[in-house]
């Protein structure tokens, strides 16, 4: 019984009755298989084909059978199942031993001298390289599929820090660049400006009596008007422009290479459009405009990021203390309190 638990279950595919018993009884032999219970053998493709093929753990076959070529049996059991197979055969030319390993036989022996008593090492040799593969195979299997889910989870957290940056860069109402972002953009804009000699532009904008309007339409109107404003903004801008919410109802533009008369052309589109979009609020005392201050680099020499700022947002003070719903420029003015005094 010890010796059964080690023998390998062996199909041998043989239609010569002599070399078919010759194999059978050296196998059994060899595994003490006395009762051919693991060593099977037919005559024939067709009895090969009838047998539960995925039961056995190897197939020796002959090359010539009387029903079907030898090649044809090889396809046909790998078709069906993955197990290896020895072609056993008389003949000794290279070219048939090739044809079979190129049919995927897993090896061969020539029935020549004592074949016989080499054939139980080709059997364990077979079994072990095929256990051996197919182990490979399934770690390659399983490899592959550690690799797919390493990437979905690459991806997803590729994903996830994109989220946490625009969370962390973004402004969640507007969907605009925060404070943070904006001042970051605005060091290096204004750095690279002053070292080449480009153009720069800011514009601040504060929507018009959006107190009264949050106050008279309560707090989720007026977040729609923001992002309406936000969107209005957007759009007016090129991919180099930085827009942001510079907190409550303010807007600042970053503008690069961009000359004042530029900024000015795009801050009144932008109060023209803003204001043609709030018409339709009816039964308040106000309509909702935008004010707008612009300074320039060039014209305005600031000292500084902040300092180009701070002159849109006095120019803003401005365009709020004539009346609202214009753009006033801080180049401007200065020419006009220069011409004054």
């Amino acid at each position: 019984m010890d010796s059964l638990r080690y023998c390998p279950k062996i199909l041998v595919v043989d239609d010569d009755p002599d070399q078919r018993e010759l194999i059978c009884e050296s196998l059994r032999m060899h595994y003490g298989d006395g009762q051919g219970r693991r060593i099977v053998a037919v005559g024939s493709g067709r009895e090969c084909l009838e047998q539960d093929l995925g039961s056995f753990d190897i197939v020796l076959q002959d090359y010539h059978l009387r029903d079907m070529s030898g090649l044809t049996l090889i396809q046909e059991i790998l078709s069906r199942v993955d197990i290896p197979i020895i072609l056993v055969t008389g003949e000794n030319v290279s070219s048939t031993a090739a044809q079979a390993i190129k049919y995927g036989a897993q090896d061969y022996i020539l029935k020549l001298g004592d074949f016989l008593f080499a054939l139980p090492v080709m059997v364990e040799k077979n079994i072990s390289q095929h256990r051996v593969k197919k182990q490979n195979l399934q770690l390659q299997r399983e490899l592959q599929g550690m690799l797919t889910e390493l990437r979905v989870k690459n991806m997803q957290l590729q994903e996830s820090m994109e989220k946490l940056q625009e969370m962390a860069t973004t402004d969640h109402l507007t969907g605009l660049a925060n404070r943070r972002q904006f001042g970051e953009i605005l060091d290096r804009s204004f750095h690279e400006a002053t070292r080449y000699g480009f153009d720069l532009a800011c514009c601040m904008c504060d929507l018009d009596h959006y107190k009264h309007f949050n106050d008279s339409l309560g707090h989720q109107e007026g977040d729609r008007l923001l992002q309406a404003a936000a969107e209005i903004v957007r759009l007016s801008l090129r991919a180099s422009d930085i827009a942001a919410r510079y907190g409550g109802d303010e807007f600042v533009l970053l503008l690069p290479h961009t000359s004042l008369d530029r900024a000015m052309s795009v801050a009144d589109r932008i109060r023209e459009e803003l204001q043609a979009c709030t018409i339709r609020y009816e039964g308040l005392e106000h309509e909702v405009t935008v004010s707008i201050g612009v300074a320039s680099l060039p014209a305005d020499r600031p000292t500084s990021a902040d300092a180009l700022v701070s002159l849109a947002d006095r120019a803003l003070y401005e365009a709020k203390a004539r009346g609202r719903n214009r753009v006033v420029a801080f180049s401007h003015l200065s020419a006009c309190q220069t011409a004054a005094s």
